[in-house]
């Protein structure tokens, strides 16, 4: 039984402390196994801990974790967890099958919550969509995958948009297991929407900045029409990177007592970026508006600028998981695969971000070097003594 189905996946509820302070395989035993109890070669903790580390190792598919554990050491399979049978004591890795069926059945939401961070005393989470295109069928839609992300790319939960629905319907689902007080919840305009604000300042005791835009006609042109031109509260960065350069100018207005028809809100912004492409020469110009229940004094120009390009750093998780990992063209494809394998995918790359890597494509290769023993050091397990 699954989360995103709106009932329950864990044997227990996680607490903060399994979400974001024990180990791993501590969080991952709070998960329901979705097999039947007869015939259990493998713990669900051991082989999820398998696919893990493999995809820390590089692995993209599930054949790919399959001929990792495949290849590893009886030290590797013992540091798993997986089990010693028979009278010579002999582990067995998980085999490729096995790790399918298990990643096809196992709750999306408990294990995209187990493998994420926590984001309880964090500053800023982004809410974003990303389609897994490579997951489409001849009589199926390709699953769209909706996640909140920390700074830094470290991905705190991920869920399934159900078919037929789109993004919004899963805003309140994705955040509501967390603790967000004094976190602000960025979002792009899909998402500006009251009840979402509302639900954040009023329920979760949260902030927010949302990105507003046509969709929201009446609300984007009140936003237009402000004196922008009067306001002093600016700030101005520049930059340049990726073949580009770019400027950026915030300006900020306290629109309280202006009839702002949303709920909470205190400030609006004004965002505007001037891109030079230093190759093509070719110049771009973009305005985009936000609104936020932070106060001036809580939030100034420089603050609301810092918060609107982290949300807008989320597409690049996005991209690292499209041209490292391979997602668009991955072929998983049934059941709970595709946000499964997306999730480990994520977990990779917050967990090569923790170590203080810059670039995931370079960290891959220098875990792929010793493939048996790093991945399964980063995430923490412990030595074994005894190999059998």
């Amino acid at each position: 039984m699954c989360r995103q189905s709106a009932t329950v996946c864990l044997t227990k509820s996680p607490t903060a402390a399994q979400r974001g302070v024990n180990g791993v395989a501590e969080r991952l035993v709070v998960l329901r196994d979705p097999r039947d109890r007869r015939g259990r070669r493998h713990s669900l903790v051991s082989v999820l801990l398998t696919a893990c580390c493999a995809v820390l190792a590089g692995a993209r598919s599930y054949l790919a974790v399959g001929q990792w554990a495949r290849h590893a050491s009886l030290d590797t399979l013992a540091r798993l967890g997986v089990r010693a049978t028979g009278s010579l004591g002999v582990r067995r890795a998980p085999s490729s099958s096995t790790i399918r069926r298990l990643l096809t059945l196992v709750c999306p939401g408990g294990l995209a919550d187990l493998l994420g961070c926590d984001p309880a005393g964090s500053r800023h989470l982004a809410v974003d969509g990303k389609a897994a295109r490579g997951s489409r069928t001849d009589t199926g839609q390709a699953a769209h995958l909706l996640s909140a992300v920390l700074d830094g790319g470290r991905t705190v939960s991920r869920l399934r948009v159900p078919d037929k629905t789109t993004e919004v319907t899963g805003f309140t689902k994705l955040l509501s297991p967390f603790d967000l007080a004094g976190v602000v919840v960025t979002a792009d305009a899909l998402h500006t929407h009251r009840d979402h604000a509302r639900w954040l300042v009023e329920a979760k005791k949260a902030h927010y900045l949302l990105v507003v835009k046509r969709n929201q006609p009446t609300l984007h042109s009140t936003l237009g029409s402000l004196p922008w031109k009067e306001v002093t509260a600016r700030r101005y960065d520049r930059e340049a990177g990726h073949g580009r350069r770019e400027t950026r100018s915030v300006r900020t207005l306290t629109v309280t007592g202006l009839g702002l028809d949303f709920p909470h809100v205190a400030q609006a912004a004004k965002i505007h970026r001037h891109r030079t492409n230093l190759k093509t020469g070719k110049v771009t110009r973009e305005t985009v508006y936000a609104i936020t229940d932070l106060t001036a004094r809580a939030a100034s120009p420089q603050t609301i600028g810092q918060l609107a390009r982290a949300q807008w750093g989320i597409e690049a998780v996005h991209h690292v998981r499209d041209t490292t990992f391979g997602e668009d063209t991955s072929k998983i494809r049934t059941g709970h695969g595709p946000e499964n394998m997306a999730t480990l995918r994520s977990f990779a790359i917050s967990t090569l971000r923790t170590a203080g890597h810059h670039s995931i494509a370079a960290a891959l290769r220098e875990v792929s070097y010793p493939p048996f023993t790093r991945p399964l050091d980063l995430i923490g397990l412990p030595l074994t003594s005894n190999a059998t």
